[in-house]
């Protein structure tokens, strides 16, 4: 018997060669792949909330900021522990641009300084030109614009369509920023010419010397409106005049300014019509109805510069008794009080034309320092104010808060306009933007029928003035009108009615 021959055994090597610098990672598939996976999310937020841990939180982090700040003190003047309140589109402290340039931006800063552009430390001065102006306004509003201009000692004044415009130099501009109620914007006019095409466009703002307000070290953002233009597109006219500002300011200091649609630090408007256009440097930046304390807003609100315009259509003395029997988050009578304490309506917020060159800080302080002078240490004006919405009427003495105004100034109170009586034996004015259409539904015939006999029973020889965009209110309310104004409620066409109640219908007086 031969020997038996050994048994071969099979292995299997897991490695081909002994390099294992070329060896490739071993791939996972399946549920072993997800675990893998599962594991290394975990880990990371892990490491994510470890990260936040040791980063103080941001409502923290804001308070110690706002620590660091100075005090302004004539806004202490103004009101005790007074902090400037936020306004849309800006920061709460924004640098001048001089501080901006000297500091080189700060970290989280917008402003992010271009390395190889060197700003010049001088530019041309205007501050002793004279510019035509355009101040628009609310459709219906520019003859009271007109005689709002007129008493802050501007001349020769032309009424146009939803505006104003006049002529003025750099000191009347601010003081028309800060003290207009009814102007939404003001703007400078810095070119015109009849133009048939979009290159003509550009030839235009080529041609202005925009290197007088701004330049590459800021930001900049151009928008375009027209009546019954020619133009095609009104968007190629934009970029065009747009095309036209950046070259000529490269062509002049070698650098562009970079285009910001949110919160520019320049802003030029281009206005074309059926055979020219007309360049505008925007002055106010941020709408001035914006007064910076308007945050809770009712249903149907009223922009500040539309209410600002009704008490003066309405021809409203602050010496007189006011009511607001819809009255909403207040924007009326709040407008009110301010006009009584004599506080300009740009007092709290800022503007386009301190971010530009060659801004006259000295000016403009001692402009807001006679602002300041001015202003009326509290309310001596009965003004009253009530809502059927007890939310609305929370809203409202929150934004009387934020107006710096005290808590008696407007006497905000929960009530029924169809119990509404006269606040005050001297008579006074009515002064209201009541609800309407599909705020009342079904009930709206009953409730103005019953509410004109409220304003005939309870409000004798009053004067009485209610916005509505229903062109048949005096009919419901069985009144005959002594006064119709049309209004536009930003694209809303309405009516400002005024009726003086008697003990009978006005039409029987």
């Amino acid at each position: 018997m031969s020997e038996e021959t050994p048994r071969k055994k099979l292995s299997i090597s897991l490695k081909r060669n002994n390099d294992t610098s070329t060896e490739k990672p071993r791939l996972r598939t399946g549920a072993r792949a997800r675990n893998v996976a599962i594991n290394e999310i975990t880990k990371q937020v892990a490491e994510s909330a470890a990260a936040a841990v040791a980063k103080p939180p941001r409502t923290e982090r804001k308070a110690r900021s706002f620590d660091r700040l100075e005090r302004n003190e004539r806004y202490d003047r103004y009101e005790e522990g007074y902090k400037r309140p936020r306004t849309a589109g800006y920061s709460r402290h924004r640098p001048s641009l001089e501080d901006r340039l000297a500091g080189g931006g700060r970290p989280g800063s917008r402003f992010k300084p271009k390395s190889d552009f060197v700003a010049p430390t001088t530019y041309p001065s205007y501050q002793g030109d004279t510019f035509p102006v355009f101040a628009p306004c609310p459709i219906g509003l520019e003859q009271a614009l007109a005689a709002e201009l007129e008493a802050l000692g501007f001349d020769k004044i032309k009424t146009g369509r939803s505006g104003c415009s006049f002529s003025t130099d750099w000191t009347g501009v601010m003081k028309a920023n800060l003290y207009s109620r009814l102007a939404t914007r003001i703007l400078v006019q810095v070119a015109y010419s009849k133009v048939s095409d979009e290159d003509e466009i550009y030839e235009l703002a080529r041609q202005v010397p925009w290197e007088r307000w701004f330049g590459a070290e800021q930001t900049l953002r151009v928008d375009t409106s027209a009546i019954r233009s020619p133009m095609q597109s009104l968007q190629f006219c934009n970029l065009r005049a747009k095309d036209g500002i950046v070259d000529h300011l490269r062509d002049l200091e070698g650098q562009r300014p970079n285009i910001d649609t949110v919160r520019p630090d320049a802003k030029v408007h281009l206005f074309l019509d059926s055979e020219s256009a007309t360049l505008y440097l925007d002055t106010s930046g941020e709408s001035l109805f914006k007064r910076g304390w308007r945050y809770d807003k009712g249903q149907a609100p009223l922009r500040e510069n539309l209410a600002a315009g009704i008490l003066a259509l309405a021809g409203w003395d602050p010496s007189q008794p006011l009511f607001d029997p819809f009255c909403g988050s207040g924007t009326i009578l709040i407008e009110a009080a301010w006009i009584a304490r004599g506080i300009p309506p740009g007092i709290n917020r800022p503007f386009a034309f301190e971010r530009l060159r060659g801004m006259n800080r000295k000016t403009w302080a001692e402009l807001k320092e006679q602002a300041f002078d001015n202003i009326l240490r509290d309310v001596e004006t009965p003004l009253f104010g009530s809502d059927l919405d007890s939310s609305v009427i929370q809203a409202a003495q929150a934004n009387l808060g934020r107006a710096k105004l005290s808590e008696h100034s407007v006497r905000f109170s929960v009530g029924n306009a169809l119990k509404a009586t006269a606040p005050t034996n001297t008579p006074g004015f009515l002064i209201t933007n009541p609800p309407y259409g599909e705020r009342l539904g079904a009930e709206d015939e009953t409730f103005w029928r019953d509410w004109s006999s409220v304003l005939k029973n309870s409000f004798a020889n009053w004067h009485v003035h209610v916005i509505t965009n229903d062109m048949d209110f005096p009919k419901k309310l069985r009144l005959k009108p002594n006064r119709r104004t049309p209004i536009f409620n930003g694209d809303i066409e309405c009516r400002l009615f005024g009726f003086e109640m008697v003990s009978d219908s006005y039409r029987n007086k």
